[in-house]
């Protein structure tokens, strides 16, 4: 079974002992030590293959599809994970948790964590979008790698937030909030007219120091996630010090450097969700 942890924050650390199997956004395997196999995800994370078929098709009519990539370790193994310098924290999803998350926003996850979606009416005043995806645990506690740009802030309910900036969340769907005046009328609006209220205490809300570009995205598979084509490199330049650094962050080695799994900001925040 793979256990996720955080590196420096700007890495998700996944360890296996052996068993089980990993489900990551395509391409984010940036190093990994021992024997693992990867495979493209061409219908869903779901076992039954029907299921799978059908929760492909309506990701992608939901514009909430990502390219999913499976890990399966032969033996013990340590993969490495990173998606465009971003921040990274680990939510811990407890049984009857559910977590909405922006697919694009989404790192990693457990084999034992339910991958879906779920319409979003208020998104329409945001570019989120009419749908949002879900990630819950099933039959015990599953974890779950999201990404932020910049550090993310966790905020106890209730609290507004600007759903550009809005992340995650756990809880009951938030409630559009409208301040219109007579000034959003002669183009004098403070540029703040419309955030995302959470009403119901004792939740937990992500957000992140990055507005997106607000608009609504329609149309079938949306691509709001491409994954980054690799471009070769020299070796001469490549090579010079991976035992030392990447051997290092999985724990090999004298001279490796120190890991932060529960110290740094993405730790703290994934801590919050337990």
């Amino acid at each position: 079974m793979f256990t996720l942890k955080t590196v420096n924050e700007l890495y998700c650390n996944a360890v296996s002992d052996g068993n089980g199997s990993l489900f990551t956004k395509a391409g984010a395997m940036v190093a990994y030590q021992g024997t693992a196999h990867f495979e493209k995800v061409l219908l869903g994370p779901q076992g039954n293959p029907l299921s799978a078929a059908l929760g492909q098709v309506a990701r992608r009519l939901t514009g909430e599809n990502l390219p999913l990539m499976k890990v399966k370790p032969n033996g013990r193994c340590a993969v490495l994970l990173a998606d465009l310098a971003q921040h990274v924290t680990i939510v811990e999803l407890t049984p009857g948790m559910t977590l909405a998350v922006e697919s694009e926003n989404i790192l990693a996850f457990t084999e034992n964590t339910k991958y879906g979606f779920k319409f979003l009416a208020q998104g329409v005043i945001s570019q989120k979008g009419f749908f949002t995806s879900t990630l819950a645990a099933q039959g015990g506690t599953a974890q779950a790698a999201i990404t932020t740009n910049g550090n993310p802030f966790a905020l106890d309910t209730p609290c507004s937030v600007d759903p550009d900036a809005l992340v995650a969340w756990t809880g009951p769907d938030p409630m559009p909030k409208l301040d219109l005046s007579w000034k959003n009328l002669v183009g004098q609006a403070s540029g703040e007219s419309y955030n995302f209220h959470f009403s119901q205490p004792g939740y937990k809300v992500i957000i992140q120091p990055y507005e997106r570009a607000s608009g609504i995205h329609l149309g079938v598979d949306d691509n709001r996630y491409t994954p980054a084509n690799q471009n070769n490199q020299s070796l001469q330049g490549a090579a010079g010090n991976i035992q030392n650094t990447i051997g290092g962050l999985f724990g090999g080695g004298n001279n490796a450097p120190a890991q932060n799994n529960g110290g740094n900001l993405g730790g703290v925040i994934g801590n919050l969700f337990r």
